[in-house]
C-alpha cells in the first residue's frame, strides 16, 4: 500500500473517466501537493499513462508536486498593488518567512507566491492568506497578520 492512499478519492468519481482533474484537485486539497505515489495510483486506477498524469500536474498552476504550506500567502503585484508598495510587502514576507517566492517554509506552515491581480485594486496593496484577504497593507501590519496564523498553527 502506498503512503498516500487515494483510493477513496478515486472511488468517489467511479464511472467518470474524465474526472482526472477533479481527482487531482481533491488529492491536492488533501495532501497540499500531488505525491508521486498518489499519481501512480491515479494513473493505474484510471488506465491513464503516468506521463499524462504528470503532464496535467505540471501544466496547471493550482497543482504542486512539492508539499505546500497549510497557509498559502499570495501577494498581489498587479499595477495598483505594485505602485502602492506590493513589492516591498513581498520582500518583507520573504524575510519574515525565510523563503523566496514559490517556496514553502520548512515547517510546512506557509507557502509564498505572487499573483498578478486579485481584482481588488481599490484596496491595494493586497495579500491573501488562504481565503482571507488583507487590503491597504503596510509593512507595519504584516507581523500582526502572520502572528494570527502562527497562533492558529500552535493551537493557541
Amino acid at each position: 500500500m502506498s503512503e498516500h492512499d487515494v483510493s477513496g478519492i478515486i472511488e468517489k468519481y467511479a464511472g467518470n473517466p474524465s474526472a482526472v482533474i477533479a481527482i487531482l484537485q481533491d488529492v491536492q486539497q488533501e495532501y497540499r501537493h500531488l505525491p508521486p505515489d498518489a499519481l501512480n495510483q491515479i494513473s493505474e486506477s484510471l488506465s491513464l499513462p503516468l506521463s499524462q498524469a504528470y503532464s496535467l500536474a505540471t501544466f496547471f498552476q493550482a497543482f504542486s508536486l512539492e508539499p505546500r504550506g497549510q497557509y498559502a500567502v499570495n501577494v498581489c503585484l498587479g499595477t495598483a498593488c505594485h505602485v502602492r508598495g506590493g513589492q516591498r510587502i513581498l520582500e518583507k514576507l520573504e524575510r519574515d518567512l525565510g523563503v523566496d517566492v514559490g517556496q514553502t517554509t520548512e515547517d510546512l506552515n506557509f507557502s509564498l507566491d505572487e499573483v498578478h491581480c486579485l481584482g481588488c485594486c481599490g484596496l491595494a496593496p493586497v495579500v491573501t492568506v488562504n481565503e482571507d484577504l488583507y487590503g491597504q497593507l503596510s509593512l507595519l501590519k504584516l507581523p500582526r497578520i502572520l502572528k494570527k496564523y502562527y497562533t492558529e498553527v500552535a493551537g493557541e
